[in-house]
């Protein structure tokens, strides 16, 4: 036995509805309470907002304006410091090179002067040994020159001795060496 059940599923509608009854915005029974209920309404959140709201914000908006200013100021000093720090690092740069370039120039100078005298008296020393060697050689020479003499009167005397039995005496033959030397 099996037994069905109906479901009722039909929506049971007010029948009794009037113009604009159904949504009280659109009744005019309450727009008068409607009207004030607004007026109170936008009174207190314009007070809130009056009161509330906008200072706070103005107050926001004016410290953020103080520190856009403060920081644009603070950016602006900073910027002066940096070209003034740039500016004296060139010109420090600048006095770097000059004093550089002086300081090249002078020890260029110093090198040249200190070569220049070494030069000098290395050419003064080998102009003391040359005239030095110049003396010796002319002592040697001389001394050669004068034993030169003796040494050929000494063989013109043993040639002469050895190649004919005539005597000779030791003045005729200095006095022909002297000759042929004197030439």
């Amino acid at each position: 036995m099996a037994e069905t059940h109906q479901v009722n599923t039909e929506v049971a509608h007010d029948t009794h509805v009037e113009d604009g009854a159904g949504f009280p915005p659109f009744n005019p029974n309450t727009f008068a309470s409607q009207l004030v209920w607004l007026a109170i309404c936008f009174g207190v959140f314009y007070l809130l907002m009056g009161r509330l709201a906008i200072p706070r914000i103005a107050s926001i908006l004016g410290t953020r304006k103080d520190k856009i200013a403060s920081d644009v100021a603070d950016a602006a000093r900073l910027k002066g410091e940096t070209d003034a720090a740039i500016a004296a690092y060139e010109k420090a740069l600048a006095a770097a090179r000059q004093n550089a370039a002086a300081i090249a120039a002078e020890t260029r100078a110093t090198l040249t002067a200190d070569v220049d005298a070494k030069r000098h008296a290395a050419e003064a020393d080998l102009a003391d040994k040359l005239a030095k060697a110049e003396a010796d050689i002319a002592e040697i020479k001389a001394r050669a020159l004068a034993e030169v003499g003796g040494i050929a009167r000494e063989t013109a005397q043993s040639v002469v001795a050895a190649l004919s039995s005539a005597t000779v005496s030791a003045e005729e033959i200095a006095a022909a060496v002297d000759g042929v030397l004197a030439r």
